[in-house]
């Protein structure tokens, strides 16, 4: 069955479409965007009416939110080996750690990039940011004291939550105040070896750097 994914450039809408990759699944991108001032596909805001991207289609059915679908798509195809399947052992990692991209990182995010939308007035935006800031260099130091020296952030073997967490990483914007991803030695580590994969380069570009770089 073929997967329709509503897509934009820079969005967790690209973390999905690595996942898709991975699994050599039939897809097709309908192209949106996450500006603001400019309009979206109304069959896509009929389905997540937040305007946010990824909404994976298939058949007739739908489904937003990254770290859900992530799972969803793990457990439709597990001859993929992305992540522990229900009852496997590190499960319970697995699903802990997506949920906390979700919440936690992917949130601290929202905060330096979307500060309008946890304030009243205008003149506390910039105090948003810079708590959006701060709560980033603390999430992304318990990810990284979670992968210590495993090589892969669930231990021996490479999952869906490597490539949430590269996506993640190619969010961090210095120049907005966000840590560098050198900060976190760990991450930076995994970051880069899911740089290498065919999946990323395909969907990233060949050019794109490897974390940090």
């Amino acid at each position: 069955m073929r997967y329709q994914l509503f897509y934009a450039l820079g969005s967790a809408s690209m973390g999905v479409r690595a996942m898709l990759e991975e699994i050599g699944a039939d897809y097709e991108l309908i192209p949106t965007t996450i500006d603001r001032e400019k309009p979206r596909p109304a069959e896509q805001l009929a389905l997540n009416p937040n305007g946010w991207v990824p909404v994976l289609k298939w058949g007739d059915q739908a489904m937003y939110e990254c770290a859900a679908i992530t799972i969803f798509l793990c457990d439709r195809h597990p001859e993929a080996e992305l992540g522990p399947s229900p009852g496997e052992s590190g499960r319970h990692v697995f699903l802990q750690t997506l949920v906390y991209f979700s919440s936690s990182i992917q949130n601290a995010f929202q905060l330096t990039y979307y500060p309008d939308r946890f304030v009243d007035q205008a003149s506390d935006e910039s105090s948003a940011v810079a708590r959006g800031n701060r709560r980033l260099v603390e999430t992304w130091n318990v990810i990284d004291g979670q992968i210590g020296s495993n090589p892969w952030l669930l231990g021996s073997s490479f999952s869906a939550a490597d490539i949430y967490l590269f996506m993640l990483t190619t969010w961090l914007t210095p120049e907005k105040g966000h840590p560098v991803v050198d900060n976190f030695p760990n991450v930076k580590r995994i970051a880069e070896a899911v740089a290498q994969r065919p999946s990323i380069r395909r969907v990233y570009g060949e050019s794109f750097p490897a974390a940090g770089g």
